[in-house]
């Protein structure tokens, strides 16, 4: 009888280690999951207020253009944007008169 008891303890260690060793892996794995996303939300923040925050507002606002573009269907839009073409050439025209200069 002692030895079925012992046979059983040891069965009993065995899976608990076992158990063990797979709850500390998943909550390292749980741990690290969770510094990345601090750790991007952080990148995040510092693109929108650092350096590349007047690139990230012009992407913005360019994102919010094309969205109104897609979702408005209207002919004042199209008038729009036909007229902002029209001044990007004459800004291409007036940069080249100053090349020439």
């Amino acid at each position: 009888m002692d030895f079925e008891l012992l046979i059983i303890f040891g069965f009993i260690l065995i899976a608990a280690s076992m158990l063990l060793s797979f709850a500390k892996k998943a909550h390292l794995r749980t741990i690290m999951h969770e510094e990345r996303k601090l750790e991007l939300l952080a990148r995040a923040e510092e693109a929108k207020g650092g350096k590349g925050g007047e690139t990230y507002r012009k992407l913005e606002e360019r994102v919010r253009v094309l969205e109104r573009i897609a979702t408005d269907s209207n002919h004042a839009l199209a008038t729009q944007i036909e007229q902002l073409r029209d001044l990007h050439e004459l800004d291409g025209i007036e940069s080249q008169k100053e090349v020439a200069r």
